[in-house]
This record gives structure tokens, C-alpha cells and sequence, in this order.
């Protein structure tokens, strides 16, 4: 006896190979989304990395910088190097909770900023260091003669900032058609404000600076960094720029 039905159709070599192939495709694009997911994400973390340091610099540095009152000694060092590295060195009028008891004689304090190279974990990383001096301090240099002194690197320094590239403190001052230029030592007039720059590496690049002629450009680094004129659009970096008011004008007119 005949029996009839539907025969049932077995899959080729061809189609099953088809199918695979199709599948693999599909697992390797998903793969790639992942990683450049992954990828953007930390991206994304090293810049909230980074935007928290310039925070932290720029919040702190804003504080210092208006309530500074100009003094001859005050540091305006400026780097000419591609990567500059400034000095600066203000007198800045300090509550007294900003000071330890045993080093309150008053509200005038130096404060200084610079870069300095230090070893973490085994490599280089290049900081953007924060040095306080309290009052009593301040004012015994001060009646010594001795102003300089104050700006002086100390193990008592605090790192702001890590990473970081290149650190500009420039002085202001406006000219007659109210426009921001450099200030000169020889004006008769203090700065009006401070020009700030300050370049931050991000992770995967600081990772690979190793040692002071890297975080200076120099070497194999060179091609890391690339050009200083090109900051900007390398996405390893991160910049960021403001002008900052330079005291009050009732304390730039006081003289210590």
C-alpha cells in the first residue's frame, strides 16, 4: 500500500554554510558595536576625569587669584618651551580656617603654582602642585626681605591635578580700546587678570608618557603629542582656557 505526505527536505551543505556564515557576520558586527561602545565609554570616563581635575584647578585658582593682593615679588614666570610650564607666585588674603592655628598671624599668605614631575606607581606623572604658605610664615619672609623665598618647591606641596601637559599663567591687563593684552612688569598698574591654560592628557595617553622627556614632548613622544599648534584637535588631550580676575582692585593698589 502507497502512502502519501509531505517528504520532508533536508538542508544542503551550501545553505548550512550559508547560514553560518550569515550568523558570523552577525556576531562579528554585534562584537564591533560592543567594542566601540566600550571604547566610547571610557572615553567618555576620561573625560569626566579630566573636566573633574580642571574643575578642582580652576575653582581653587579662581579662590587664590581674587582675593590676591600685587606685590613686586609676585611670580610671573613664563615658559617658551612647546609644552610651556609656568611659575606663579601670589601674595593672596586667606581666612584664618584656611590656616593651621599654629601658623595664623594674620590673612596675607603666598601661594604657588607649578609643575612637577613625580613618580607614581612606578612611572612619571607629570602634576600641576599647589604650595601654601600661612601667615606667619609669609610675614617673617616679608620682614626678612626675603619674598622669594616663599616660592620655593616643599614636600608640603599638594598635587591639584595629574597628567598634566602644559600649565599657562599669563598677566592681563586691558589696553585704551578695552581689549585683554600682556601685562609688563614695567606698568605702573598691576594685572587685571590671569590668562590660563591648562592641557590634560587623558589616560591612555599618560599611560604611554613614562618619563620627563615624554611629558616634555621629546623622543618617540613627539609623535604622541603631536604638534603643540594641533592641541586641539587631538583627541588625547584636553584643554581648557579662562581668564581670571586678578584681585580686587582696592587690594592690587596696597602695598605690603
Amino acid at each position: 500500500m502507497n502512502t502519501t505526505g509531505h517528504l520532508r527536505r533536508a538542508f544542503t551543505l551550501i545553505e548550512v554554510l550559508l547560514a553560518m556564515s550569515v550568523g558570523l557576520l552577525v556576531l562579528i558586527l554585534a562584537l564591533s558595536m560592543l567594542g566601540r561602545t566600550r571604547d566610547e565609554s571610557a572615553r567618555l570616563d576620561e573625560s569626566v576625569a579630566a573636566d573633574r581635575d580642571a574643575r578642582a584647578v580652576i575653582t581653587q585658582l579662581t579662590a587664590d587669584l581674587q582675593s590676591a593682593s600685587f606685590h613686586q615679588a609676585s611670580v610671573f614666570d613664563q615658559s617658551d618651551t612647546p609644552w610651556p610650564g609656568d611659575r606663579l607666585g601670589i601674595f593672596s588674603l586667606q581666612a584664618p580656617d584656611a590656616q593651621a592655628p599654629a601658623d595664623h598671624m594674620g590673612d596675607l599668605c603666598a601661594i604657588h603654582y607649578y609643575l612637577k614631575d613625580q613618580l607614581i606607581s612606578g612611572k612619571t606623572v607629570r602634576c600641576l602642585m599647589r604650595g601654601f604658605r600661612p601667615s606667619s610664615d609669609t610675614f617673617q619672609a616679608l620682614r626678612l626681605k626675603q619674598p622669594t623665598s616663599l616660592f620655593t618647591c616643599s614636600k608640603r606641596d599638594e598635587a591639584l591635578a595629574f597628567g598634566i601637559i602644559s600649565f599657562e599663567a599669563r598677566p592681563q591687563i586691558r589696553n585704551p580700546a578695552g581689549q585683554w593684552q600682556a601685562w609688563d612688569p614695567l606698568m605702573a598698574q598691576a594685572p587685571a587678570a590671569i590668562a590660563f591654560r591648562l592641557v590634560i592628557a587623558r589616560r591612555e595617553l599618560a599611560a604611554k608618557l613614562i618619563h620627563t622627556a615624554a611629558w616634555n614632548g621629546d623622543g618617540t613622544a613627539r609623535g604622541l603629542l603631536g604638534m603643540s599648534s594641533m592641541t586641539l584637535s587631538n583627541r588625547h588631550l584636553e584643554v581648557y582656557t579662562a581668564i581670571i580676575r586678578y584681585g580686587h582692585p582696592a587690594l592690587t593698589e596696597r602695598r605690603l
